[in-house]
């Protein structure tokens, strides 16, 4: 998440069951009591024109949700490198936390963008995320998460299928953009044959939030509906979002008591150990590793554990069963802090660079950068990416200091 140094107290819950785009997360945090007039500020410092917004109510399934909308003039509408737009973004006179955000959201969808074209990140020319009903969504959202500063949770994402007409022709749902940008997010297969969670709603999405899973322990204040433009027999085309604060029980701890599972085993070979830990982090495990062990008759061996949530016990359990050659497995509770995470961007020699910040009891911090953004920046200015990632790490400490 892009400079939200979240309040200890509260958490921003995302239950995206039927998807996400940004007009329905926007929407449904105007549902929850965002003011209009935090959207309507921020929007009105960019050098944008012809466009108006409104804002109403809807029905879906006889559930009252709100429905954002940027009406665009779109005839006398440019399209937009990223530069272009983030350079806009930069010169406004914006919260600098609101401009990291906004900035972190759409280096989400231009980095997937840059990808699956195979073209840079300065050079991505954006078509539909590029039109101002996107950088109103983007930057409106940014100034509205600000606005409840709050740890911010989701649940995991819903994606649909078939195929969608772009600018670019017909391309598969999840588009391509879609799924890179959700790299290291869980996600759902659904049997909609439409698209479900877009490219922005991703990017939004990937940028602020800190975790994701069932709801958190928590005590809700308020809770939103937002409306997207579609709606699907099994999918009402809502968003949910839920304000709350934290159970004093839990605060600063893991969602619920957590345990370990552990296996010894001595006949997989690495090739399926290594997808094991990665299909249980894939499947919600909080943690998964392997260490090398000995057995009986001095075989080598591994011993693979996963941290997992005691609600969550029997079914990492299974998914472990499944993907190992094991016929028995233990496990026992184990107690777990947290720092409080919150992501940020910092301007770098190299670009805007995201960097993740911790902070736990007694004032005790860390900062470090993201290896990814560190590791594209490399690749982008063709310099090593140890030298980027020193010059990084020495810009991060003044998060922390």
């Amino acid at each position: 998440m892009t400079d939200t140094a979240h309040s200890h107290s509260s958490i921003l819950h995302i239950d995206c069951f039927s998807g996400a785009s940004g007009d329905m997360i926007l929407a449904a945090l105007l549902d929850m009591g965002l003011p209009l007039d935090v959207v309507q500020s921020a929007v009105a410092k960019l050098p944008l024109s012809g466009f108006e917004l409104e804002v109403r109510k809807e029905k879906r399934q006889s559930i009252e949700a709100t429905r954002f909308i940027v009406h665009v003039d779109e005839a006398h509408q440019p399209h937009r490198h990223f530069g272009d737009i983030r350079e806009m973004i930069e010169t406004a006179v914006l919260d600098p936390r609101v401009k990291s955000m906004a900035i972190d959201i759409f280096g989400h969808i231009a980095r997937a963008e840059a990808r699956v074209h195979g073209s840079t990140v300065e050079k991505v020319h954006f078509h539909e995320v590029g039109a101002v009903d996107s950088i109103v969504d983007i930057v409106g959202a940014a100034a509205a998460f600000f606005h409840f500063d709050a740890r911010v949770t989701c649940s995991p994402v819903p994606l649909g299928n078939g195929t969608i007409q772009s600018a670019h022709g017909i391309l598969p749902v999840p588009a391509p953009a879609t799924m890179f940008i959700l790299q290291g997010v869980p996600v759902q297969g659904s049997e909609v044959q439409a698209e479900l969670t877009t490219p922005t709603g991703a990017a939004v999405i990937k940028a602020v939030v800190s975790e994701f899973g069932p709801y958190p322990s928590m005590v809700p204040t308020a809770v939103g509906f937002g409306a997207g433009t579609r709606s699907h027999p099994t999918r009402p085309g809502l968003l949910r979002t839920v304000l709350g604060d934290a159970d004093s029980g839990t605060r600063g701890e893991s969602l619920g008591p957590c345990c370990v599972i552990e296996t010894n085993i001595d006949d997989v070979t690495g090739e399926v150990a290594a997808h094991t830990i990665t299909t249980l982090l894939e499947k919600g495990a909080l943690d998964a590793w392997i260490e090398p062990i000995q057995m009986k008759k001095g075989r080598p061996a591994i011993k693979v554990s996963v941290l997992c949530r005691q609600s969550e016990l029997r079914q990492t359990a299974a998914e472990l069963f499944s993907q190992c050659p094991t016929i028995g497995l233990r496990h026992y509770p184990v107690g777990r802090i947290e720092m409080e995470r919150s992501i940020h961007t910092i301007d770098t020699p190299y670009g805007p660079l995201r960097i993740k910040v911790a902070r736990g009891p007694e004032n005790s911090a860390n900062a470090a950068p993201e290896f990814e953004d560190c590791k594209q920046a490399a690749i982008d200015h063709d310099v090593s990416l140890k030298e980027v990632m020193t010059v990084a790490a020495g810009l991060a400490q003044s998060l922390i200091k």
